[in-house]
């Protein structure tokens, strides 16, 4: 969970970390992160000090009465106050904004691993199998029974999303967010999505017109298959 109320913050960290294969919430405000942790259940929480209305400082103090998850500071200037109570309230780590994204994304990876070991790499795994697929998450690459396929980059990310959560249902505009690029958001629509779909199909499956892996749930989206 992302608790940021800059949009262009928040977006910039959230297609970081999706694109490593996490599931990413946005939160505006503290108020709206603290009315929608008890449903999200988030591993770890990337939250800035200074929101509107409840602060970090206050989200903080009242996340730690119902979770141990891991919790990132970020905070606007180098005050040394704002690090050292932010520790002292619970925090695990904080990071001084302007940052560079690499490290934000070392420092949470390394805050997954500390607090759940090796459950940290279960969903973010070199590798995915469902079924007769290889999906090679370092690489990129796609294997079926041995035999390379090649993807687009968009049509990859869209399979590593799904499959990665089997029979979970996606809208397409979920997945048109998940995989399109900040610059060039308006340039897209959801309909694209469908496309992309259908090619992931025609190079899949062995037979695209009764898709075994990504089935089409008629009115909302797509999901990969959970058998």
């Amino acid at each position: 969970m992302i608790v940021e109320d800059e949009p262009a913050v928040a977006r910039g960290v959230q297609v970081a970390l999706e694109r490593e294969g996490y599931d990413v919430t946005v939160q505006r405000t503290g108020e709206d992160a603290l009315a929608n942790f008890a449903d999200l259940a988030p591993d770890l929480v990337v939250l800035d000090v200074r929101l509107p209305g409840i602060d970090g400082f206050e989200v903080l103090r009242r996340l730690r009465h119902e979770t141990r998850a891991p919790v990132l500071f970020l905070t606007a200037r180098a005050d040394e106050v704002d690090k050292v109570v932010g520790l002292e309230m619970g925090a695990d780590d904080y990071l001084v904004k302007p940052f560079h994204l690499r490290e934000l994304i070392s420092r949470i990876k390394a805050l997954l691993r500390r607090a759940y070991g090796e459950l940290a790499d279960t969903q973010t795994g070199r590798t995915l199998r469902r079924k007769d697929l290889v999906i090679d998450l370092e690489r990129r690459r796609v294997a079926r029974n041995g035999e390379r396929i090649a993807l687009t980059t968009t049509e990859f990310d869209l399979l590593r999303h799904m499959a990665a959560h089997p029979g979970r249902v996606y809208t397409r505009a979920q997945l048109l967010e998940l995989v399109r690029d900040y610059d060039d958001a308006l340039e897209q629509d959801e309909r694209t999505i469908n496309v992309h779909v259908s090619h992931i199909r025609d190079k899949l499956e062995p037979d695209p017109s009764q898709p075994r892996y990504i089935r089409t749930v008629r009115g909302v989206g797509y999901a990969f298959a959970e058998d």
